[in-house]
């Protein structure tokens, strides 16, 4: 199968006293997508920071298609793309412009540089705004004339970090769309999203992480697996009395139970759920606990984030702490003048 094109070992890294990472490990086959979630905070951004040679580590490696971010970083930079949350283009300038300067940045001839503009624009339906300046362009337009820019240069591996945060989902759809073609057309990317069908629809695998660790890693399938069959989700009448149910119900739980802090409900992963879901309506009724909402449903990702970080993606705020803090633009891996 050969060499990851991604290779993370015991990467650390501190902001004085708090520790972003926490000597976290991936490896990321050629041509494929990791998705990497987490909370806020949880030292995603760091993470891709690092291997784009925008910080670097306090100890541990990470090697990009063969060259160590911390010894090679030129050669790196030569091989990688990066977008990140915020578009990256000068609003003054046309489309077109924009993806022939960065062309110019990367010592790509003028001529070639007008021809892989014009390629780009094609590849991402902006053959006509290419024309406009960027000021005029939609949310949408922006991020995928950001995700063109991060791949001028043809880069084996590109760094996607949160890269459709903001958009409507009529956007989203369509960068996912972008993003899916590239992998069959070999690129390697390392995905951090905060949209769980983000992840489900275009990783190949998954990593969550949360406090600067890897706490589970697989497939979505995988990863879902590990709750159970199905999840009895519930949510009492009586709030101040969750914890009383979530004692009568973990006996029952094929995994821990996740009681969402937001709004109080209860996430229960079980097994043989037609005569488990009687026996919690048995107990709670038992125990005289009123249930306002009962519901049974497969497994989600939003699941498996909920009982391994507790908490739900959805309700994080859309800001990273200061330590890992996102970055506010695109830098493109390009050889040392």
């Amino acid at each position: 199968m050969g060499e990851p094109a991604i290779l993370v070992e015991g990467l650390t890294k501190s902001y004085g006293p708090v520790r972003a990472l926490r000597g976290i490990d991936m490896a990321v086959p050629q041509g494929s997508v990791l998705g990497l979630l987490g909370p806020n905070g949880a030292g995603k951004t760091t993470a891709v920071r690092i291997l784009a040679t925008l910080l670097r580590p306090d100890a541990g490696r990470a090697v990009i298609v063969g060259h160590d971010v911390v010894r090679e970083p030129d050669e790196v930079r030569a091989t990688i793309g990066l977008t990140g949350q915020y578009a990256a283009v000068d609003e003054n300038l046309t489309g077109r412009e924009n993806l022939e300067l960065v062309g110019r940045l990367l010592h790509v001839g003028r001529s070639a540089a007008r021809a892989r503009a014009d390629e780009l624009l094609a590849d991402f339906d902006l053959v006509e705004a290419g024309r406009r300046p960027v000021r005029t362009y939609s949310g949408g337009m922006r991020r995928r004339l950001d995700l063109a820019a991060s791949l001028v240069g043809r880069p084996a591996v590109l760094f996607l970090d949160e890269p459709t945060t903001g958009l409507d989902p009529r956007s989203r759809v369509g960068l996912w769309d972008v993003i899916a073609r590239l992998v069959t057309e070999g690129t390697t990317i390392l995905l951090t999203t905060q949209y769980l069908e983000e992840a489900d629809r275009l990783a190949d695998r998954i990593a969550v992480i949360d406090e600067g660790s890897v706490i589970a890693e697989g497939t979505s399938e995988e990863l879902k697996d590990r709750l159970g069959e199905d999840v009895v989700e519930l949510r009492l009448a009586d709030r101040s009395r969750t914890e009383e149910g979530l004692a009568l119900l973990r006996p029952l739980a094929a995994a821990e139970p996740a009681p969402d802090p937001e709004t109080g409900r209860l996430n229960v992963p079980v097994r043989h759920a037609a005569g488990t879901l009687a026996e919690v309506v048995r107990r709670l009724d038992a125990a005289g606990l009123e249930v306002a909402e009962l519901s049974l449903h497969r497994p989600s990702l939003d699941d498996v984030f909920l009982a391994l970080t507790g908490r739900r993606a959805a309700h994080e705020a859309e800001l990273e702490t200061a330590g890992d803090a996102p970055e506010r633009g695109r830098r493109q891996g390009r050889k040392a003048a």
